[in-house]
């Protein structure tokens, strides 16, 4: 079986713990403004790579993965599933730590066969929520959030760990109701083990601009360490204050 990949990172050091080994995969449904890798975008066969020939390359460069392992993220990895089940299975063979980087855009609560099959090999999922409002999330990403926040119950479910990330964006997802209420749905879950607040930035301008897009965010400013802190402290005062009711009955 051949994945579609679109490139390798040999020592990634933020996509999953440890240093990493990343996989990007080629194509998404999703449309994120702020979204820093539109190259990846297209389903359209960018580079044709086996299972082994990934390995091999992991093999060459593991003695410097230190506390790492093997990262699939792209675009979107569970565009390509059973490729990734493949990559997954063979990795964990190998005792590689296997970490899952996506957007749950296209999980499907009613058809999970082949993600409880996937699983069974993922170490770590990184789950990216773009927004907590499902139609706020649409005009961000071009798709609503039910079926990342169902991936996200079904993970807690299963009792799979879980990163959560959130890109925060002024004018957007900077904004206090909405962080609190992306808390209170996080209170619910039972599998977090770590809360990855991101600065939004517009470092991907030039990439845009060399791909003949227009950057859809391009009036709106970075935000600040001091901001992306205020968010975090929000989402996990939310958090707290939202369990202590649960358990209050």
């Amino acid at each position: 079986m051949l994945g579609n990949i679109h490139s390798i990172e040999s020592c990634g050091t933020v996509d999953g713990p440890g240093i990493r080994f990343v996989v990007f995969f080629q194509g998404c449904p999703m449309r994120c403004m702020y979204c820093h890798n539109p190259d990846t975008w297209e389903f359209k066969v960018n580079q044709k790579m086996s299972v082994e020939e990934i390995l091999a390359k992991y093999e060459n460069v593991k003695e410097f993965l230190k506390n790492g392992g093997l990262t699939a993220t792209g675009g979107e990895p569970l565009s390509q599933i059973d490729f990734l089940i493949e990559l997954f299975k063979k990795a964990k063979e190998k005792n590689i730590h296997t970490a899952l980087d996506t957007s749950g855009v296209l999980f499907n609560k009613d058809n999970t066969q082949k993600i409880d099959e996937l699983i069974k090999y993922t170490d770590l999922v990184m789950l990216d929520i773009k927004h907590i409002d499902p139609t706020q999330h649409h005009k961000l990403t071009g798709h609503t959030n039910a079926r990342v926040l169902d991936f996200a119950k079904y993970l807690s479910d299963k009792k799979v760990p879980v990163w959560i990330r959130h890109v925060v964006v002024p004018n957007i997802t900077y904004n206090k109701t909405q962080l609190t209420k992306l808390g209170e749905f996080l209170a619910t879950l039972n599998n977090i083990k770590a809360l990855d607040v991101l600065p939004y930035h517009d470092m991907a301008v030039p990439k845009y601009e060399n791909l003949g897009k227009e950057y859809p965010l391009k009036n709106i400013p970075p935000l600040t360490k001091e901001q992306a802190m205020d968010a975090r402290n929000t989402i996990l005062e939310s958090m707290k204050a939202t369990r202590l009711k649960m358990t209050q009955g």
